[in-house]
């Protein structure tokens, strides 16, 4: 048995990984001692900007990428926020012009995981506490989704009341190309799209761009990312605004949008996927795609055979699960799921693939859909007793 609080992956078990555990260690050590380090600039901005409360992401090196530090600082403030009579709304973007946010420190959570460290607890559960929060806040929450919003940016957009595109904005959720699953909430949102195209993004990883980012209903608005800096402003200068004067103020800037700013849609025409996703089975989806023979459907299966089996199956289970579930249940669902990824091999072997080594060349662990057993996905659902995600 393994001390109480540590997950350890059975990939790491032989006599070999011993050292490798230690190496690990000594890996997370220094990430922790950096994220720890006083920095020239703070990784994340709380701001009270008039009564507003603005959140600026502030790694704009790594994308903005969301760190363990960053969601124990933000979450706190949105509480306080929350029950200031001074704040009347939350504003969240992310700095240097190319990212909202591009996902999770996903490399820190898997040197944990072979560490055995808390923190492959610990990041998921008060990330997906994080996302709860946002999904329930009771002030007008806006993000400001201005350039690349991935994964952990999802989770701290698509929660809240108000999401403003850009002709920047690019959408993914590329979680099963690294052997997780489309987690932060992915499991409600993604099935409340329209028709099947939630799970073709979830499980293909597809990135949405500009306008079509607002047509999926994954944005409220849609804003010329110039106009983003006045935007802002006329927001923090609003005097005790309603979420109608907030709705107002973000419709008159979408209907200054100039056409020449709206790109070309880039998802595929609705009754091609929803008829090609419309399967009982993973297994399914692919002998549609196989079966349909164009070039949209032959560049599906392509990209499907990249990903990992047990994430596919584990994200088409989630997200039929999902879709008749709360956002609360929902978490406590993926919380399940995250755990199962941290026992397993393929998260691990997926951050090495495309991560780490770069080599784009993943040894999944089932390698094929068939040797994916209902079992061994059902079994990733189940109760964690008393270290369950809890609100």
């Amino acid at each position: 048995m393994y001390p109480a609080g540590k997950v350890i992956s059975p990939c790491h078990h032989s006599s070999p990984a011993v050292s490798s555990r230690l190496r690990s260690v000594f890996r997370l050590q220094r990430i922790q001692s950096h994220m720890m380090s006083s920095h020239v600039d703070p990784e994340v901005l709380l701001e009270k900007v008039g009564r507003a409360g603005v959140i600026t992401m502030n790694r704009p090196k790594v994308l903005n990428a969301l760190n363990f530090t960053m969601i124990r600082q933000i979450y706190p403030q949105l509480k306080k926020w929350e029950k200031d009579n001074e704040t009347d709304i939350v504003i969240i973007k992310g700095a240097g012009g190319k990212a909202f946010c591009a996902g999770g420190d996903i490399r820190a959570v898997t040197e944990a995981g072979k560490a055995g460290d808390s923190l492959a607890q610990d990041f998921f559960r008060e990330e997906y506490i994080l996302n709860n929060t946002i999904g329930a806040y009771r002030k007008p929450y806006i993000a400001l989704i201005d350039g690349i919003t991935m994964g952990g940016g999802v989770g701290l957009s698509v929660h809240g009341r108000f999401r403003v595109a850009t002709e920047k904005t690019l959408f993914a959720m590329p979680e099963t190309a690294i052997g997780l699953f489309p987690d932060v909430g992915g499991g409600y949102f993604l099935p409340r799209l329209q028709g099947k195209l939630g799970l073709f993004l979830a499980l293909t990883g597809f990135r949405l761009k500009g306008r079509d980012v607002q047509r999926a209903g994954l944005a409220t608005h849609f804003v010329e990312s110039k106009k983003i800096p006045d935007l802002e402003k006329e927001l923090v200068d609003m005097k005790s605004p309603s979420a109608e004067d907030v709705s107002r103020v973000l419709d008159s800037y979408q209907k200054q949008v100039r056409s020449y700013s709206v790109v070309i849609s880039s998802v595929p025409p609705t009754a091609l996927s929803d008829w090609l996703f419309s399967a009982s089975s993973v297994e399914g989806i692919m002998q549609n795609l196989k079966a349909d023979g164009s070039e949209f459907a032959k560049k599906q299966a392509e990209i499907l055979s990249k990903m990992s089996p047990m994430s596919m199956k584990i994200t088409y289970k989630q997200l039929q699960a999902g879709a008749a579930l709360s956002l609360p249940d929902v978490l406590v669902m993926e919380y399940r799921l995250s755990q199962a990824c941290m026992r397993g091999c393929d998260f691990y072997e997926g951050v090495r693939a495309v991560l780490v080594d770069k080599d784009h060349n993943p040894k999944w662990n089932p390698s094929t859909l068939e040797e994916v057993s209902d079992h061994s996905v059902d079994q990733c659902f189940s109760s964690l007793g008393e270290k369950d995600l809890t609100f």
